[in-house]
């Protein structure tokens, strides 16, 4: 589905600046949170995820976009719904290895407007 495919390269795109974004290293946690261990995801943030994650694939797909400039406008577009790129990639996690998230994220997917 192509759907997901643009849920997952969104968020592939959006990791790479946020780990270039730390500017020294850091010691990693004794535990890694996985998607089970996120903070649940609320209705306004599955509507504000499909909400970047189609905006996302638009953007990637726009051949008229400079492949360097897609990541920031994708960036732009996932804060633009109130989602920092953290959050975004935390929600995608969880998508994929959640099929009752995932069915929420494409029912609101669906209710977003055509264009």
């Amino acid at each position: 589905m192509q759907f997901l495919s643009s849920i997952a390269l969104a968020a592939a795109l959006i990791s790479a600046p946020v780990a270039f974004a730390q500017t020294a290293p850091q010691a990693a946690p004794a535990t890694t949170p996985s998607a089970a261990q996120a903070a649940p995801v609320t209705d306004a943030e599955v509507s504000q995820f499909a909400t970047a994650a189609v905006a996302a694939g638009k953007i990637n797909a726009d051949a008229a976009v400079p492949a360097a400039d897609k990541t920031a406008k994708i960036v732009e577009a996932i804060t633009a719904t109130g989602l920092t790129a953290e959050r975004f990639n935390e929600i995608a996690k969880a998508v994929q290895a959640d099929p009752a998230l995932e069915k929420r994220v494409q029912d609101a997917a669906k209710q977003l407007p055509a264009g």
